[in-house]
């Protein structure tokens, strides 16, 4: 690969108002430019996972974590009221899963569009739909320099319209990273963990305004989508409850950055909520850096977020007592409370 100049090494290759230096058939091969350009125009590119054994270790995955979930309560229960069944950082007990999130070609994939070195730093297996309203990931996962972020979605099984497979909308990933103080939001003095509903609103008014048409992933076993890190994306609408749509994404921060929430920061207001991430390969954690020097633990404690992420109160015994059809969903009693529960006014319990 040719050596190119690189004057704006804050800004991720494909995003960079340089691109057509890096990618170009001089200095990268056909599939790679294919993607590249994809990721540039678009904010995401289709490709087949690169591992000869992915329908093999798509199989074990299923086998293994089928057990994980309560099928028939969420069939009963889960599924009209759009919850969806996860389980994240199974790459701590399931080595396929460990294994499609550190493939080397992706990780060499990536480093090249992005021109850091990739890492991944979490793990999210569904067998179902998500049924989750689109956005952004640069409010959940962000780094500074911005943009050093993105997504791997790979498919376990063939995805039909059915099964409610992934929605984005190409070309949102050009649009700026808005975050709390573009909304006039001041997340520090809210009374309650932020939430990405806050954005919610916006994300539709702009997909209107700009009349962004959606597009789906009807993808086949074994085929991987690259997302960037702020193209709107989201889960279509799950239609047959007795369907399955196994598949696994991988959360990828790169090199030689910070990694923060902008969701529940106010840089300018004294809280920048970093991330403690644990790099997937090293399986250690990994120090937040500012232009190759490391930031102070000092600081980086004194200015986390220290609102309240859930209700002192709260008991999950008592929560899914209190709800028994959240109980006979199977989800995470703490994780439906911050995303469903509290908006309808459910009972603690207590």
């Amino acid at each position: 690969m040719k050596d190119v100049h690189n004057p704006l090494p804050g800004v991720p290759k494909i995003e960079s108002p340089f691109f057509s230096k890096f990618f170009n058939t001089e200095v990268v091969d056909a599939e790679t430019l294919r993607i590249a350009l994809e990721l540039n125009t678009r904010g995401y590119a289709v490709i087949d996972f690169p591992d000869a054994e992915i329908s093999n270790m798509a199989e074990e995955i299923k086998q293994d974590l089928d057990k994980e979930f309560e099928w028939e309560g969420w069939r009963k229960f889960g599924f009209e009221n759009e919850i969806s069944l996860r389980v994240q950082d199974a790459w701590k007990f399931n080595k396929n899963v460990h294994r499609i999130a550190t493939n080397p070609k992706i990780l060499d994939l990536l480093s090249q569009l992005y021109g850091r070195r990739a890492w991944p730093f979490q793990t999210l297996n569904f067998p179902v739909g998500t049924q989750q309203h689109f956005h952004t990931d640069s409010i959940h996962f962000s780094s500074m320099p911005e943009r050093f972020m993105c997504g791997v979605w790979v498919a376990l099984e063939d995805i039909t319209m059915e099964s409610g497979p992934l929605v984005y909308y190409p070309g949102t990933h050009k649009w700026p990273v808005y975050t709390n103080e573009f909304l006039g939001i001041c997340a520090t003095e809210l009374a309650e963990h932020p939430h990405q509903k806050m954005y919610e609103p916006l994300w539709r008014e702009l997909v209107e305004h700009y009349k962004v048409e959606p597009e789906h992933f009807t993808a086949k076993k074994g085929q991987a989508l690259i997302w960037t890190a702020n193209l709107l994306h989201g889960g279509s609408k799950q239609q047959d409850p007795n369907k399955t749509r196994w598949s696994q994404v991988t959360h990828y921060y790169f090199e030689n950055c910070s990694y923060y929430s902008p969701l529940s920061s106010d840089p300018f207001y004294g809280t920048i909520n970093f991330k403690n991430v644990t790099n997937l390969i090293t399986q250690k954690r990994t120090e937040n850096l500012y232009c190759g020097h490391t930031i102070p633990k000092e600081f980086v404690d004194a200015v986390r977020y220290k609102g309240k992420v859930i209700d002192p109160n709260f008991n999950s015994a008592a929560y899914l007592r209190a709800n028994p059809d959240v109980a006979k969903s199977g989800v995470d009693a703490e994780w439906h409370w911050e995303n469903y529960g509290k908006k309808e006014g459910r009972s603690l319990g207590i």
